[in-house]
């Protein structure tokens, strides 16, 4: 078993607005953020973390939300220099930051890239005003174009733009129309993703009517064939990327990799390579609870079984168009193939999920499509 590359989850739960279509831990704004408090309170949680990795090397950070963008730069500048004293961050680490395009946080991109961020990931959703206020977005199709040119404009080495499909009453053109204005403004990656109804929201209780199946494939298949024209390869199964700007913090959770997760009901992975054991953290959730200082930050952390891990491994790695070395299995999980794992992967390769040899694994593109169908062969 080997320790894998590491890197650092920090959560920003407060946005202006809760969406109806989001189950992250995020709070609407009612009076005002309470930012220097927050700041110190991660710096902490961060320093207690930090007894848990050593001297590790922090690869890549993520400071995602909420909606981080209506933090001050000057305090996300006190969050990286903090990261900084307190962890073995790596010199040119990925430092990325989730940002809207609303007027006040794009205004604000300049003085994010001054303050350390070095990628920034631009949550548009769509560029059509029904459709932006169907998904309870705050900002208008004339923001998200101005906020994609603030990325550029600001000189950030690389950004996402985040775009949904298969919206409430979408049609096949509309959603091409919102992919293709999407592709005019040239981001570095994009991330184009079907809108889902998950438990717990407003769009759970009261669902709206979402285009069928056949629409959403053909969306698929036609937006992916235009992605690809326009120079994006695909290497997630909702990611996009011009050569060299694919995201290395999402990659080393698909690839299994470890995570610090600091913040409000921050998740966290960590290997112990000597223990031969792997570890899932969650902090505490609601912001008033983490900022409590006579309770600890960790609320839970539970080892994962030894049966978990081949499913956990799988449902993680397989979402990666990439090939699969065989050997990553047993040194990131620490385990032998068991006769089930095999049996599991005979049977995916027999339905045509996936493609296997004596030593890689590639999901085929029929497995992409019914990914789901391809997991369910490990549970």
């Amino acid at each position: 078993m080997r320790n894998p590359p590491l890197s650092l989850y920090v959560h920003i739960p407060w946005c202006v607005q809760k969406c109806p279509y989001c189950d992250f831990n995020s709070h609407g704004v009612k009076s005002s953020i309470p930012e220097s408090a927050y700041v110190a309170h991660l710096l902490d949680d961060l320093a207690q973390d930090a007894k848990r990795i050593g001297q590790r090397e922090v690869e890549t950070v993520f400071i995602g939300g909420g909606t981080p963008s209506l933090f001050s730069p000057d305090g996300i500048a006190q969050i990286i220099e903090g990261m900084k004293r307190r962890i073995n961050l790596a010199k040119d680490a990925e430092i990325t930051m989730e940002a809207n395009p609303g007027t006040l946080e794009s205004g604000r991109f300049a003085a994010f890239k001054q303050a350390g961020i070095n990628r920034l990931s631009v949550g548009v959703q769509s560029f059509q005003t029904t459709h932006l206020k169907a998904l309870g977005r705050i900002h208008d199709a004339t923001q998200a174009i101005d906020g994609i040119k603030q990325a550029h404009d600001a000189g950030v080495p690389t950004f996402n733009l985040d775009l949904m499909h298969g919206l409430p009453e979408q049609s096949l053109d509309n959603a091409l129309n919102d992919l293709n204005t999407a592709i005019d403004l040239n981001p570095y990656h994009l991330s184009w993703y079907q809108l889902t109804i998950e438990p717990n929201t407003p769009f759970y209780s009261k669902p709206p009517e979402l285009p069928d199946d056949d629409i959403l494939w053909d969306i698929q298949q036609q937006g992916h064939a235009r992605l690809q024209q326009a120079g994006y390869t695909q290497y997630e199964i909702s990611a996009y990327a011009k050569e060299g700007h694919q995201c290395a913090h999402n990659l080393n959770y698909w690839r299994f990799g470890d995570y610090l997760g600091i913040g409000c009901g921050a998740h966290g992975k960590i290997t112990d390579s000597d223990a031969g054991t792997i570890t899932r953290t969650v902090k505490v959730k609601h912001p008033r609870g983490y900022m409590t200082l006579d309770r600890p930050y960790l609320d839970t952390s539970v080892e994962v079984a030894r049966d978990d891990l081949p499913f956990e491994f799988f449902m993680n790695r397989f979402r990666l168009v990439e090939p699969c070395p065989i050997e990553d299995y047993e040194a990131l999980t620490g385990m032998d193939l068991s006769n089930e794992v095999l049996q599991a992967l005979e049977n995916a390769s027999t339905q045509g999920l996936l493609d296997t040899d004596k030593h890689q694994w590639k999901v085929t593109a029929k497995g992409r499509r019914y990914l789901n169908s391809l997991l369910s062969c490990f549970v």
